[in-house]
């Protein structure tokens, strides 16, 4: 009985990965690759790892690049203005998108982050884990009157939504709509938009912009606790003397709730869906409680939630060995490099034991992402105890595949419980 997964996708014949990759374009992609992408990303780390795509950009897809480029913020720039004018025009997510955290470069990355990082604190943090418990359990009571479930909606995705929600201090009452905004605005950061998905985003960003303004305005007349309110942190806080806008912090709100809620929920999908295809990795885990948290980072490794990453160059540089002038767009291939076997030994094998991991599933650098201590205990506590209270569960129909490219994970994932052990 192997001890871990066996590889999960097939090889390219020698030209056919060679044509595989010079071929290869992100805005037309082959149909079968939001399934399986890893044997597109291997042809091109082996034969153009520094990909030049039609439209003049690169995709990177070698660790030691894209690690290269996180951690060059100033020659490797996130702010996205000029990327997104021709995308967006000027439209709320335009507005949205270059505003974020995420897609800004310091100063005001600066700013932001600091006040996400003091209310996400190790302290903080390690207060929250009792609620998280009680929330987990309260969903796997549900789940197990049930029988019948869908990992993702009964559980994963709940999951960060009501942390999120918590955090920002948005009432219950008040949360059903947080899910569908939040898919909504990062589903338009794909390559290619429909006029479907353009306008969803925009109406989107407008109706949760509109909602924060009362939460917003609430909060300055009833401030919460700045240790651990976020919301009141944000507010509060300042950097150099400066305060966020209205609108800057309109938009870091909107965009807390996306960082905190998908890449969360396809972290817990993707772990469950793995434990269906390896089940002699449940066993081992199950059996080694204590492997959970090197599993949780093997997860974000194999199968990253995030796949892709965006910068530009602020000045002539040299990348791979490949000349690039000023302005030049480099999307990051986060998936590929955690894959690469130069960084990682039998990199297709899933290993719950694999130990140190330097995946760059959080990226690295300025950018490493303010949440991931956050997200990597939801994704502990959520993936230990639906195994130890489900041990046996199995599929009950086929998963369904979230279609995009730049988040991996699903929209649904089947499964019977099979029982239930008793707490």
């Amino acid at each position: 009985m192997s001890l871990v997964g066996e590889p999960v996708e097939g090889r390219f014949a020698p030209e056919q990965a060679r044509a595989a990759a010079r071929n290869f374009d992100l805005k037309r992609l082959p149909a079968d690759f939001i399934d399986d992408p890893f044997p597109y990303y291997r042809a091109l780390r082996e034969h153009d790892p520094v990909h030049r795509m039609p439209d003049g950009s690169y995709l990177i897809t070698r660790w030691r690049d894209c690690d290269a480029v996180y951690r060059d913020a100033r020659v490797f720039s996130s702010d996205k203005k000029i990327e997104f004018k021709p995308k967006y025009g000027d439209a709320p997510l335009y507005e949205h998108h270059t505003t974020s955290l995420v897609f800004n470069d310091p100063p005001l990355h600066t700013h932001v982050r600091r006040a996400i990082q003091t209310a996400l604190s190790n302290r903080v943090i390690a207060g929250m884990e009792a609620g998280l418990i009680v929330l987990v359990d309260r969903l796997l009571d549900a789940m197990a009157e049930k029988g019948r479930v869908d990992v993702i909606e009964d559980f994963a995705a709940a999951i960060p939504v009501e942390i999120v929600g918590n955090l920002l201090g948005v009432p219950h009452a008040d949360r059903s709509p947080l899910r569908g905004w939040s898919l909504a605005i990062l589903g338009a950061l794909e390559p290619v938009l429909t006029d479907e998905q353009l306008a969803r985003g925009n109406i989107s960003v407008r109706e949760f912009a509109d909602y924060l303004k009362g939460l917003i305005a609430e909060r300055r007349r009833k401030p919460g606790d700045p240790e651990k309110d976020l919301l009141t942190r944000l507010i509060r806080g300042e950097h150099q003397g400066r305060k966020l806008t209205e609108t800057e912090l309109t938009q870091n709100c909107i965009f807390i709730l996306n960082a905190g809620h998908e890449t969360t929920t396809n972290l817990i999908g993707n772990a469950l869906e793995i434990f269906i295809r390896f089940p002699d990795e449940r066993q081992r885990l199950i059996g080694e409680s204590s492997l959970v948290k090197s599993a949780v980072e093997e997860v974000l490794r194999f199968e990253s939630s995030n796949q892709l990453g965006n910068r530009i160059t602020t000045e002539e540089t040299m990348l791979g060995g490949i000349a690039m002038p000023k302005g030049t767009p480099v999307t990051i291939g986060i998936g590929a490099a955690n894959r690469d076997p130069e960084a990682f030994p039998d990199p297709d094998r899933f290993d719950a034991a694999r130990n140190p991991t330097r995946h760059l599933a959080f990226g690295s650098g300025i950018h490493m992402c303010a949440g991931m201590s956050l997200a990597r205990l939801e994704g502990r506590i959520a993936i230990e105890r639906f195994l130890t209270r489900f041990p046996h569960y199995q599929p009950d129909g086929p998963p369904v595949r979230s279609r995009r490219a730049r988040f991996r994970g699903f929209s649904a994932l089947p499964v019977k419980l099979n029982g239930a052990v008793a707490r």
